[in-house]
């Protein structure tokens, strides 16, 4: 990173975008629970010698399209919509918080008071604005993301005045919940209940950690790595999280981010495990 006086460049993190949902998956069974007792449409189904059921079939595609005919356009565009509006309405229903889903998880608003009582946690939060910090609320804590900063030999508090003059510059949209410096103190400039512009699609659903780094390589400095480990296995404990669901930005969408991470897929592995470690030395 360049660092012109109190600004520094930064790499462009993808606005929010909403995330699709995964098909649902009804496996095997018959959803078509038919009445035994009428025999007339039983033999329609399965007597093979009753030729002229399938005629009848088309004419009654023929009757229904003639029908349909009849029908006011902005009728159907009407009932389009509601069961558009029906679907949506299911589908945000059925996309449950994962405090709901996990026992003895902690809401995002009683996590956040408990991060304003740590002292290894620093606090200065970005000033509500369009670039960086939006507002909005996050709708879950599904997953933890980690980032490199993508700007070497920079702290914390750089990078955290580069997502506040972003306000004002109006260049791109970036931010992150914390950034680790390099020599491991951690600074929170996004609160866990609201979204951050740090993940894409999964911007919604997930927290930020970005890690400062000395070099072109990625790499994190030791003090930076035990931070790391430790906020991270820290906000999964409080989330009802495992390392599962601890991730890469390149996991997200292919970017070379964490760049060490990505070129070091072993590292990557071993930085999960060190948090499994936490995990359950936390539960214990």
């Amino acid at each position: 990173m360049e660092n012109n006086e109190e600004q520094v460049t930064r790499k462009n993190d993808s606005d929010q975008v909403e995330p699709s949902n995964e098909a649902q998956s009804f496996g095997n069974r018959d959803f078509f629970d038919w009445d035994k007792d009428d025999s007339d449409l039983v033999d329609r189904i399965r007597n093979e010698e009753t030729g002229d059921s399938i005629q009848e079939g088309f004419m009654d595609i023929r009757g229904l399209s003639a029908l349909l005919k009849k029908v006011p356009w902005y009728v159907i565009a009407l009932s389009v919509l509601a069961f558009a509006v029906i679907l949506f309405a299911f589908i945000s229903e059925s996309r449950t918080t994962r405090e709901a889903r996990t026992p003895g998880a902690r809401s995002k608003s009683e996590v956040q008071i408990e991060i304003e009582n740590q002292d290894w946690i620093e606090q200065d939060l970005l000033p509500i604005n369009r670039f960086s910090r939006p507002g909005l609320e996050l709708e879950a804590v599904n997953g933890i993301v980690i980032h490199n900063i993508g700007n070497p030999d920079t702290t914390a508090v750089q990078n955290r005045n580069f997502f506040a003059n972003l306000a004002m510059t109006e260049e791109r949209h970036a931010s992150s919940h914390f950034i680790i410096c390099l020599d491991g103190a951690i600074l929170q400039c996004t609160p866990v209940d609201e979204v951050a512009y740090a993940s894409n699609e999964r911007n919604i659903d997930t927290l930020s950690i970005e890690v400062c780094h000395p070099d072109d390589t990625g790499g994190f400095t030791n003090e930076a790595y035990i931070s790391a480990v430790r906020l991270t296995a820290w906000l999964c404990v409080r989330f009802g999280l495992t390392s599962d669901d601890v991730i890469r930005h390149y996991d997200v969408q292919g970017k070379l981010c964490p760049q060490y991470f990505v070129e070091n897929e072993g590292a990557w592995l071993t930085f999960k495990a060190d948090v499994d470690r936490v995990i359950e030395f936390s539960s214990s």
